[in-house]
């Protein structure tokens, strides 16, 4: 009987927890918040799924620091790491991953530094690489593409400013600098925040608006387009990019309550406004994450999360919602006080198609939406949805081989492969590859020593596409 009475309580305790956060084609799993205090409390986020063990990150920035947070259980979320930041009051602090390692800038007055951490290490600790100064004192936002990492907002440490760096991460423990965008176009005065693809970035210029520029082969950058003047404009914050590169969905942060733009940009010449959307009036979009040419996820401030249809770019729909900000907003028509309060971002990227959300004063929330996880199969190359994979020989000493899956001939795509420590051992372009038949492609093991090995195949813009283990034995 008292079992049944705390198994009523549990089921009780649950169902108030969901019933404070309004949602629409959305589920709550959870919701933690590890950093101590009032107010607000984190900032930007991303996610990391190790290749070895398949477990799922939640990286979450706080005023204090950093938490790595094991969400492969979405419903019991458990903070695996902490590592503290170069500022005590981190109001502004981004970060992004590239193979084991993560890299987080801060913007805030008191910052120290840049930070590079090693991750392979998960689910029992993380190691500080560095926490110096030596790259820059501060930066705003950062991208990483390929083996690139773009910094926007540079400070230096002498207090003197770059509107955007792109570092090599041929080193990825030790980025180096390779250029500034001010050496080629120094009439841009800031960069607010980039997103970067096959080397071609697309820079929020706040009030400048949208540029788009080339990184070349010869670390030099080139103007391939622009959008300055458009409906709703104001402070130009972020943007996405669908996988066929035809469609993005911008976002303009100041003043409050600006609509979502979703752009033409197949002509990066003439990049159009197709249409200007928002849940309600008083909405204040905050930054888009673009999941596969049918959706984005756009993390709202005080209205959460919302889950929009661009199939139709021309006429985007309003697909599902989760509020993580209960103290105000649209679903209660409360507006007082900060019109920048509540999400951040979020991370609709892992395999499992949980969604990672990052609230300022609510904290970690972990949700998902029957939306998503049903995406169908011609949608999957960019939202980290796993084709299956047979390689074969397995065991293998010199080469093994493996059938492309149907749906991706003809796409962007790449291999990595990891050993059991988790270090990468090669990187190629499936196109590269050698092939007996139309599917079939042939990976040389380059002498790889005996032992356990990842298979990963991934998209073109690095989403994880299929994850297989194999063997070597010579």
């Amino acid at each position: 009987m008292r079992k049944n009475i705390l198994s009523l309580i549990l089921l009780l305790s649950i169902y108030s927890i969901k019933a404070q956060f309004a949602a629409s084609n959305f589920t709550l799993l959870s919701n933690i918040s590890p950093e101590t205090g009032s107010g607000a409390k984190y900032s930007g986020c991303w996610g990391w799924t190790q290749p070895v063990t398949n477990k799922e990150y939640a990286i979450a920035c706080s005023k204090n620091g950093t938490y790595f947070i094991d969400v492969t259980n979405p419903l019991t979320p458990t903070v695996s790491a902490y590592v503290a930041g170069t500022s005590s009051n981190g109001t502004w602090r981004e970060t992004k991953t590239y193979q084991n390692y993560c890299y987080v800038v801060c913007d805030d007055g008191g910052s120290t530094g840049f930070q590079v951490i090693d991750m392979s290490t998960l689910p029992a600790t993380v190691t500080l690489v560095s926490s110096n100064m030596n790259l820059f004192k501060r930066g705003h936002a950062c991208w990483v593409d390929g083996d690139k990492l773009y910094v926007s907002g540079v400070t230096y440490s002498n207090t003197s400013q770059s509107s955007m760096n792109v570092y090599s991460l041929a080193n990825p423990a030790s980025p180096v600098l390779l250029r500034e965008l001010k050496q080629d176009y120094n009439f841009i005065t800031y960069v607010h925040d980039e997103f970067v693809r096959h080397d071609t970035v697309f820079a929020s210029c706040g009030y400048q608006g949208l540029y788009v520029f080339k990184f070349n082969a010869n670390n030099t950058f080139t103007q391939l387009g622009s959008l300055t003047t458009y409906s709703g404009s104001g402070y130009n914050h972020s943007t996405s990019l669908t996988p066929d590169g035809q469609t993005m969905i911008m976002l303009d942060e100041v003043p409050a309550s600006l609509p979502i733009k979703v752009l033409n940009v197949n002509n990066l010449s003439n990049i159009q406004v197709l249409a200007i959307t928002n849940q309600f009036p008083q909405t204040t979009p905050h930054n888009p994450f673009v999941v596969s040419n049918q959706y984005c996820f756009v993390s709202s401030y005080k209205d959460g999360t919302q889950l929009y249809d661009i199939s139709n770019p021309s006429s985007p729909l309003l697909a599902g919602y989760f509020d993580t900000y209960n103290q105000g907003g649209g679903n209660n028509n409360t507006w007082s006080g900060s019109a920048y309060s509540g999400q951040w971002g979020c991370y609709p990227y892992f395999p499992s198609k949980n969604i990672f959300a990052l609230d300022m004063q609510n904290g970690v929330f972990m949700i998902k939406s029957h939306l998503f996880q049903n995406l169908p199969t011609d949608l999957k190359i960019n939202s980290s949805v796993y084709f299956d994979l047979e390689i074969y020989p397995n065991p293998a000493k010199n080469e093994i081989a493996f059938n492309l899956p149907a749906e991706l001939i003809n796409k962007e795509t790449k291999i990595e492969i990891y050993d059991a420590q988790g270090k990468l051992v090669q990187s190629r372009s499936v196109n590269d590859l050698q092939s007996a038949t139309i599917y079939q492609r042939n990976i040389k093991l380059n002498n790889l020593t005996d032992g356990l090995y990842i298979l990963k195949l991934l998209s073109a813009n690095g989403n994880l596409l299929s994850s297989k283990k194999f063997t070597v034995s010579n």
